[in-house]
């Protein structure tokens, strides 16, 4: 690949290396990857725009896009379409609290003058977690018909409940598209699929990228909590939630889209959807045991959510799920 890098991009790499699991090339200044497109351009592009934009606005961190010599972005190698991904090496992060690092992120990536088209899920939840559950649901029945499997058994057990759940979600975000209670905190940002700290890493990827309400990277974040770090108590929620709101107070509207965003089992579905998508039933089994065995916390957690917040939900008029 040294030799893509060069004929096609006129890089000259001094060392080849595994860094972060991939293959990567370096020279004095930079650290290269090459990744395929997989048939994801229009989609690259539109998160490269984003990369580029932050990049501009002192995230070095990003690794992004570059053009090759003929000023196209993707080369053609061995029938397939190559992207090489660009990063500055020895950059070091400031070191913020996790809270105030994202709130300042938002901040600036609200200030993007153009919502993306395939990558915004701005004004969507609704309709895309009607979907999501629309084809999870039909797949999985079809799945447990062809295959035997105990994974699948496992499932069929817990789809009621995802279902269930889902459709608490669905519901309690279609009444608050109807709360009025928002501000200038509540237009569109650049965010990540699924946030786990992601600018707390010395690199970040460019298709990690998304556009979204900026509620979609904190609910992330405390679902990650509340999955994995049950035993280290809620100051870290506590003290995150106050640390962003120094920046970016959150309004009515934003807490009730963090709300929803939380009921929705996205843990659920992610798991479910690597394994239609890339098999792995085994794998996946014990991951999908591990989410049931947690989610009764999970759902514990969610209940004292306002309360961790400093927030009263029955003065602000914030309706909760009587059922938690």
């Amino acid at each position: 690949m040294h030799r893509l890098l060069a004929s096609e991009y006129s890089i000259q790499v001094k060392e080849r290396a595994t860094l972060f699991n991939q293959e990567a090339f370096l020279d004095e200044s930079f650290v290269y990857f090459i990744m395929s497109s997989q048939d994801k351009e229009v989609t690259y592009m539109e998160q490269a725009a984003l990369a580029y934009f932050l990049h501009e606005n002192n995230y070095h961190v990003l690794a992004h896009p570059i053009r090759n010599k003929q000023g196209d972005w993707f080369t053609t190698h061995d029938q397939d379409q190559l992207m090489v991904i660009r990063v500055e090496h020895h950059n070091e992060q400031q070191r913020m609290s996790d809270g105030y690092k994202l709130a300042s992120f938002h901040q600036i990536g609200s200030t993007y003058s153009f919502e993306p088209q395939t990558l915004s899920s701005y004004g969507q939840w609704k309709d895309l977690w009607i979907e999501k559950l629309t084809m999870v649901e039909t797949s999985i029945q079809q799945k447990n018909e062809e295959e035997s499997h105990p994974y699948y058994r496992l499932v069929m057990d817990i789809l009621p409940y995802i279902i269930g759940i889902c459709e608490n979600a669905i519901q309690y975000i279609a009444e608050s598209e109807v709360d009025l209670r928002f501000n200038s905190i509540d237009q569109g940002s650049i965010t990540f699929h699924r946030y786990n700290n992601h600018l707390q890493e010395p690199i970040i990827w460019f298709h990690d990228l998304v556009f979204d309400h900026p509620t979609r990277d904190i609910a992330e974040y405390i679902r990650y909590q509340f999955l994995i770090n049950q035993n280290r108590g809620s100051s870290d929620i506590t003290s995150f939630l106050e640390d962003y709101q120094q920046v970016r107070p959150l309004s009515i509207f934003s807490w009730r889209q963090l709300y929803g965003r939380l009921i929705y089992p996205a843990h659920f579905f992610d798991c479910l959807e690597i394994v239609l998508l890339n098999g792995l039933e085994e794998k996946s089994y014990a991951e999908l045991e591990r989410l049931i065995n947690v989610q009764t916390d999970y759902e514990k957690r969610l209940r004292d959510l306002f309360d961790l917040a400093g927030v009263g939900n029955y003065e602000l008029e914030i309706p909760t799920l009587s059922w938690l």
